[in-house]
């Protein structure tokens, strides 16, 4: 047995105080987990202390919190990885408590009990999670072949524990972002073979102000995500779908600045940013001598963003920004950066950790487009993972 002193966010909404901290010491073996620990404090030291959990196995999403700061499951996080990480952070150097708390970008109900109706499960339903197939429906089953289904199997991995949501920076930003759940779980009906309204759905998607084209990239959602869902990738993958294969040009300017963006990159291996609001309003030499009201809207809208990145140092000083002024990297690095370019777009390698593992067929078939280099060939997730 070892000590561990568990640090616990507290909210008593029915006292009609704010929330406040509270120490709970804790008698258990270091290899159990955190949501042990609270439910060992909530018997021992308080009952009133509220925790949401039912598995504890890590299959029904129910015990979300954030643990030191980072959202997850406390069935999953051991006591003295947690343990490890307090101590690691602490400013002393001294053994430091277990800090826990509700999750982010949820109202908190009571404790560590949120409520995911507004953040979660509101934005599920928003982006129509079940199957829209076209024609008249089959005699029995519809029936796909295997190799069809790749892509989706990642997104169908999600156990709707909300963490992605909580760790999402984009959420924290603009509340009313759809989420990395729920745009996970749309890209797992649009990437169905059997669906038949993925043009419709990304077109949604992609002309909503809140939707795809909302998310920044920062990784805290693959970060979070404790079953490997990475809602980030799902995403991109949506973004690519919409304008890769359906052309969607939106309303939210998102797929032709991805695409200046890429261009200014295949062209000058690194980024020019006084080309990239010009290629993404006004693109072509055709749009700059003839632009649309909107893309003139759209420049004279972003002067302040530009003043803004001049000031912070993101964009060059004003003489360098003339476009064709741009300096080069040292030693040859340009070049390197446009064949790294070259050979992705070569290639396009997307690593699905739920395709196989390192004991799978060497003759087994893989589609061309998801075919892996050898070394970045993961084990394949246990049959209880792979399940949910």
């Amino acid at each position: 047995m070892s000590e561990f002193k568990l640090k616990v966010r507290r909210f008593k909404p029915e006292e009609g105080d704010g929330p406040y901290w509270e120490s709970f010491k804790v008698d258990l073996e270091p290899t159990l987990s955190v949501l042990d620990g609270l439910l060992q404090a909530k018997d021992r030291e308080d009952g009133s202390l509220s925790v949401r959990c039912s598995c504890r196995a890590a299959i029904c999403g129910s015990c979300g919190v954030k643990i030191n700061g980072q959202s997850t499951l406390a069935c999953k996080t051991m006591l003295e990885d947690a343990q490890h990480e307090a101590d690691r952070t602490s400013a002393n150097g001294k053994p430091a408590e277990i800090v826990v708390e509700p999750m982010g970008n949820m109202p908190v109900l009571k404790d560590l009990v949120t409520d995911m109706e507004s953040t979660h499960w509101a934005k599920i339903r928003r982006v129509t999670p079940w199957l829209i197939p076209d024609g008249p429906p089959p005699e029995g089953e519809y029936i796909v072949p295997p190799e069809s289904m790749i892509d989706v199997t990642q997104s169908m991995a999600c156990i709707q524990c909300g963490a992605c949501v909580s760790s999402c920076l984009s959420m924290e930003a603009d509340p009313d972002f759809i989420g990395p759940a729920a745009l996970a779980k749309a890209y797992r009906f649009a990437g169905d073979p059997r669906d038949g309204q993925a043009e419709e759905r990304l077109h949604d998607l992609a002309n909503d102000p809140h939707g795809i084209y909302d998310c920044t990239h920062c990784f805290s959602c693959i970060d979070a995500c404790p079953k490997g869902v990475a809602p980030m990738d799902q995403i991109m993958r949506l973004r690519r779908m919409a304008g890769d294969e359906f052309k969607i040009d939106d309303h939210n300017n998102g797929y032709r600045h991805e695409t200046a963006f890429t261009k200014i990159i295949e062209k000058k291996g690194t980024l020019d940013e006084s080309l990239l609001l010009q290629e993404s309003l006004a693109p072509g030499v055709k749009g700059k001598l003839i632009p649309r009201p909107g893309a003139i809207k759209g420049l004279l809208e972003s002067i302040p963003t530009a003043i803004r990145g001049l000031r912070t140092g993101k964009m060059r000083s004003l003489p360098k920004l003339i476009p064709g002024v741009h300096p080069k990297l040292p030693d040859g690095a340009q070049d390197q950066v446009k064949k790294i370019y070259a050979h992705s777009e070569e290639h396009h390698y997307e690593l699905n950790l739920y395709i196989r593992g390192e004991e799978a067929d060497d003759e087994a078939p893989v589609p061309e487009a998801e075919a892996i280099p050898e070394a970045a060939i993961v084990p394949e997730p246990d049959e209880s993972e792979a399940g949910q």
